[in-house]
């Protein structure tokens, strides 16, 4: 069941500089859909995502989370990032810090939630992930799979409206790849409204209600995986899937 939008990009643009990162994205993203986005290095995917909770700023157009309106003057930041939780390439976990107090720690200082409860919710969300079994070890101690489920866990423990992810497989070694993807299957089949920077395909096919092509700055390309991967109208499109799908 598609709910109220989430996130809706009108008319967004950015740059450094001479360089114009993103151009006149237009988006809406409503509760419960998976988008996959894809396309070359240098596309402005990673860059797209990230001005979804202000880690990046855009100079035109609008972008509102969950009834927000992202602006240059805003003081709400907070506010924002509680609602929308963030999985990178690397897991950027407290390596001073155990498994367990990795995911309590945003919720206690974010949310000022008691030791208890967040307690509580970090090792519902490392069961969810299955590794409750690794919460009182550090990060070094596990695997890189491992620890990027730790990192979904504790985005998971501020109960976001909505995941995003930036290409969270890319620095893993093949055979962990699998293990993350699963997880991250596990929470489209629950209903988490998901947003993936990836060039996981197989993924892309199996959970996006729909997938973006990104090229440039620019969508060049969207709609539901069938048609996306069968019968792409755009030329930049079927290059990219035609060298992407060959390895």
């Amino acid at each position: 069941m598609i709910a109220g939008k989430i996130i809706e990009a009108k008319n967004v643009s950015k740059w450094y500089g001479a360089f114009r990162a993103l151009t006149d994205i237009n988006l809406t993203v409503r509760g419960g859909e998976r988008i996959v986005i894809c396309g070359p290095s240098g596309s402005g995917k990673s860059t797209l995502i990230r001005c979804f909770n202000r880690l990046e700023a855009h100079q035109e157009g609008r972008i509102t989370v969950n009834g927000i309106i992202l602006h240059n003057k805003m003081r709400n930041v907070a506010d924002v990032r509680k609602n929308v939780g963030m999985v990178f390439q690397h897991f950027n976990l407290f390596p001073h810090m155990t498994v367990l107090k990795n995911c309590m720690a945003a919720p206690m200082w974010i949310k000022g939630m008691p030791e208890v409860e967040a307690r509580k919710i970090a090792l519902k969300f490392l069961e969810r992930v299955r590794i409750p079994e690794q919460a009182n070890k550090y990060p070094a101690q596990l695997s890189g799979g491992q620890q990027q489920r730790v990192a979904i866990a504790r985005s998971l423990c501020m109960e976001p409206a909505v995941m995003l992810f930036d290409e969270p497989t890319s620095s893993l070694d093949p055979e962990m790849v699998a293990e993350v993807l699963e997880t991250m299957t596990g929470l489209a089949r629950d209903g988490m409204t998901m947003v993936c920077v990836t060039h996981e395909m197989g993924f892309a096919r199996a959970v996006a209600d729909r997938v973006i092509f990104m090229d440039q700055g620019q969508i060049i390309e969207e709609g539901a995986p069938h048609d996306f991967f069968t019968s792409p109208r755009h030329e930049r499109t079927r290059l990219f899937l035609s060298q992407i799908l060959s390895h």
